[in-house]
């Protein structure tokens, strides 16, 4: 009889993991049947994953109060399609805020299942408590990142470290040896309200830099046209030469001599390409407060997570000025030698994630919770 996977996930990040976690549990078991919600990738493996990221990708507490009675809706009918499908496992990606109230309610409800979590949520950062309830309502948690599974230690949750996808992702660009030295990539985020507040910065520093080295170049990347045109529109605004490409963050990554940064995916990203970087991040002010007293950790960054140290210079909320971005960029730009430096470094602490298996592991941690 085929095994029956349910499987969640609520945003984009989360359907890419998903979908390549499904392709590699159908590699092992072509015989697999799964059901649940998702993205355009996962349904695209199973179409009876239903596609709801447009909907449900929603980011801020307030933002997701205004959607309540939407988000309240889905919740029944997961449980309920979870319910029907009966699966032999259910695998939540990510998505902690409903996915963990799933978990709990498949608990509380009786309902005989194997609950895995794939990505930890990042109780590293900021509430640790919550293990003590993860370890009560599920069966194992498949980490990203080796450190994480050091937290769980002594929960009673089993945590396996099953390596980053990010490797199957950028390893054909790893070893790239063609770097503009002339080049300094200005990566705000993929989001509005990031290019909104955090572009402006990476402006004032390529201003700065351009009066010390007029042969240096400015380049940057975008998701769409839309914002692509904005980015563009302010770059002129205040007379920097800066091309703006659609999609293209992973090859200036590669490509680039240097980079300023924001916080998020992108900096782990630079970090394994060996690309010489600086985060640079800010937000309203009062979320900024909210956030530093909620937070457990000293970085930002996660190079800087994993090494324990300040590999690469954080610029944050107040210390976020074009100056002092550009002087580090600066020294990173006119100097082959620190960059090289900074390049070995970064490689050497992200090498833990450079297993290009991570799916393939995922799915075997997966899988033994069925056979």
């Amino acid at each position: 009889m085929a095994q029956k996977i349910f499987i969640v996930a609520g945003e984009a990040s989360g359907d890419a993991h998903g979908a390549g976690l499904m392709a590699a549990m159908l590699a092992c078991d072509p015989e697999l049947t799964f059901a649940g919600l998702g993205g355009a990738a996962m349904n695209g493996i199973a179409g009876e994953v239903r596609n709801w990221t447009a909907d449900a990708a929603v980011v801020g507490f307030w933002e997701v109060i205004k959607k309540y009675g939407y988000f309240r809706k889905e919740f029944e009918k997961a449980v309920q399609a979870l319910e029907d499908f009966s699966p032999d496992v259910l695998v939540l990606v990510d998505y902690p805020g409903f996915n963990l109230r799933l978990a709990a309610e498949i608990r509380k409800r009786g309902i005989e299942v194997k609950i895995i979590q794939y990505i930890s949520p990042q109780v590293w950062a900021w509430k640790r408590g919550r293990i003590v309830r993860m370890a009560k309502i599920l069966d194992r948690m498949l980490c990203l990142f080796p450190f994480e599974v050091d937290l769980y230690r002594g929960s009673g949750l089993d945590a396996r470290f099953v390596g980053h996808p990010i490797a199957e992702q950028l390893s054909r660009l790893r070893d790239s040896e063609g770097r503009d030295e002339k080049l300094v990539a200005l990566l705000p985020g993929s989001r509005q309200r990031e290019v909104e507040k955090i572009f402006p910065v990476m402006l004032d520093a390529a201003v700065e830099m351009s009066k010390i080295d007029p042969g240096l170049c400015f380049a940057s990347a975008a998701p769409e046209d839309e914002l692509a045109q904005k980015m563009e529109a302010m770059a002129s605004e205040r007379g920097v030469d800066c091309k703006v490409g659609v999609g293209n963050a992973h090859g200036l990554m590669a490509g680039a001599c240097c980079a300023a940064v924001a916080s998020g995916t992108a900096t782990l990203e630079a970090a394994f390409l060996g690309l010489p970087y600086c985060i640079v991040y800010k937000v309203a002010w009062p979320t900024y407060y909210l956030a530093r007293a909620l937070m457990a950790v000293d970085y930002l960054g996660m190079a800087n997570l994993l090494a324990g140290r300040e590999v690469v210079r954080e610029f944050l909320q107040a210390n976020a000025v074009g100056s002092s971005v550009a002087a580090e960029l600066l020294r990173l730009s006119g100097d082959s030698k620190q960059r090289g430096l900074l390049a070995s470094e970064l490689v050497e602490v992200t090498a833990p994630l450079a297993d290009p298996r991570a799916y393939e592991l995922a799915a075997t941690a997966t899988l033994e919770e069925v056979i």
